[in-house]
């Protein structure tokens, strides 16, 4: 199977947005909902969720049956794709943080199952999408197994799953509140359970079309202009709730479609540091707040007894390192754990893990 470079492209510019976001949040303060960045560091995950669905449909449709072995094959790739990194984020955040945790919390963190039962309680900043990502991959073998065998399941599924959705934006968020004081109810899994779907039947109905790259294109540049331009003020609350939160999803569903069709391919100075940037982006997402906080102890130490740094140079140390060390991680770490995970028989091509 041929990897989806223009998926990497758009995951990698995805992680690299939300680290910006979260890093300009912490120097420059909050952001709200008419800016760019603003938007980026909300609906980044959104686009995530989106393309997880996508390349999920990619990689296992046409070879996943509902039977043992394909079940336990998938979870297990599963398994050792996402807990040895969340593992090591959620160790280094307790030992930075140096408070004691709750040992029910700390076990249902290492387990994953925070993302079922108390999907807030997490100790990494971001963490809380990965609860989600596991829920949502209880749900992906329904999505295979109802769309090939019993598609009346599948439609139903999934108008109770878009009907979640819509709860959640017009009656169970509060416009009239922020989104902090909301975070339980905007991050649990049944609120973005939609955005996973929308990418698993992306990938369903428009698989085998082709698009004239024109159209593709013109697609592409529609949604990025909704996602740019929609008017939304105040607090993030604004993008999430009401209609906005329907056009904006829908605008991240134009950019994913785009970089899914389109045919165009970076020259390879340019292509090469983008896709280690979306192979990477797993770890970049991860790590980035904890390097925030390493840079940050580190240039406080160096201010209190050699020289002070302006702010900028915390903003500036910390891409560079986030970078370096995601990329480490990724090919030293994730990849060992990657492949420990290809043992079995019927094993998915390294190019296609996510």
């Amino acid at each position: 199977m041929n990897r989806l470079y223009n998926l990497d492209y758009l995951r990698g510019l995805a992680a690299f947005g939300i680290m910006i976001f979260h890093y300009l949040s912490a120097t420059s303060g909050r952001f709200s909902a008419d800016t760019f960045i603003g938007r980026l560091g909300i609906y980044g995950v959104s686009i995530f969720y989106i393309l997880s669905g996508l390349t999920l449909y990619y990689v296992y449709y046409d070879k996943m049956e509902p039977s043992k072995d394909d079940l336990l094959s998938f979870f297990k790739k599963r398994i050792f794709r996402i807990f040895p990194l969340l593992w090591l984020v959620t160790i280094a955040a307790i030992i930075i943080s140096r408070k004691m945790p709750d040992i029910q919390m700390l076990l249902l963190n290492l387990s994953g199952l925070f993302g079922f039962v108390k999907w807030e309680e997490y100790f990494a900043t971001g963490v809380w999408s990965i609860g989600n990502e596991l829920v949502f991959y209880v749900f992906f073998p329904f999505f295979i197994f109802f769309t090939k065998k019993i598609k009346v399941l599948m439609i139903a599924l999934s108008v109770i799953i878009f009907g979640l959705y819509v709860y959640f934006a017009f009656f169970k968020l509060n416009p009239q509140l922020t989104i902090t004081e909301q975070w339980k109810n905007y991050i649990n899994p049944l609120n973005q359970v939609f955005l996973f779907l929308s990418g698993f039947l992306m990938g369903l109905f428009f698989h085998k079309v082709v698009v004239k790259d024109y159209f593709v294109l013109a697609l592409l540049l529609v949604g990025l202009a909704i996602f740019t331009f929609c008017p939304a003020h105040g607090d993030i609350i604004s993008i999430v709730t009401g209609a906005n939160r329907i056009v904006f999803t829908a605008s991240c569903l134009l950019i994913c479609f785009g970089f899914y069709k389109l045919t165009f391919r970076f020259p390879p100075f340019v292509h090469k540091p983008i896709s280690l940037l979306g192979e990477a982006s797993y770890s970049i997402y991860l790590l980035h707040p904890i390097v925030y906080r390493l840079v940050s102890i580190g240039l406080g130490v160096c201010s209190r007894y050699l020289f002070k740094l302006p702010t900028s140079a915390q903003l500036i140390f910390s891409i560079i390192a986030t970078l370096i060390l995601s990329n480490l991680v990724y090919q030293h770490f994730e990849k060992y754990f990657m492949g420990l995970a290809r043992t079995t028989r019927k094993s998915v091509p390294e190019s296609q893990t996510i």
